[in-house]
């Protein structure tokens, strides 16, 4: 496993629409550990494949439940609204203002290309929305009514 370089707001892959992913090889199931360490490594609860430089269909995402794989993931339903702060592993030291569903159901495919329903509500459907973003090029800040920016020593404190 190793740790990826995050892209970060600016670079040009983060806005292209990622491809999807028809097998699991070992360089997927590479990509995925590997995605999972740069995560944590970040203090992330989510990231997806293009972050990373990989246009690939393929979100992890750990919001304190379990860590979930995502592969070629489709929102079926969202319901609710939400608004509040969200930020961004490739927007560092920035946070938004921003609306979300508060309720989504995701169809996706997990690292054995078996396909499964999530659902989540609060802070699951905010990362499933965002990192789902991710995928079709539409980066929070897009969406976000206020920027703000944040001392990364307050923000460890």
């Amino acid at each position: 496993m190793a740790i990826r370089n995050i892209r970060v707001l600016g670079d040009e892959i983060l806005r292209k629409k990622a491809k999807e992913i028809t097998e699991v090889t070992p360089r997927i199931q590479e990509l995925i550990d590997d995605m999972f360490e740069t995560m944590y490594d970040a203090d992330g609860v989510g990231l997806a494949a293009p972050q990373v430089g990989i246009r690939k269909r393929l979100v992890v995402i750990d919001c304190g439940e379990e860590p979930l794989v995502l592969i070629n993931p489709v929102i079926l339903e969202t319901s609710g609204e939400q608004t509040g702060q969200e930020g961004c592993l490739s927007v560092p030291n920035k946070v938004g203002i921003v609306t979300r569903p508060n309720y989504a159901k995701v169809k996706a495919y997990d690292e054995n290309m078996q396909e499964y329903i999530i659902e989540g509500t609060e802070l699951l459907a905010r990362c499933l929305c965002h990192e789902i973003d991710h995928l079709d090029g539409v980066m929070y800040v897009d969406k976000a009514t206020e920027m703000m920016q944040i001392d990364k020593e307050d923000d460890e404190a």
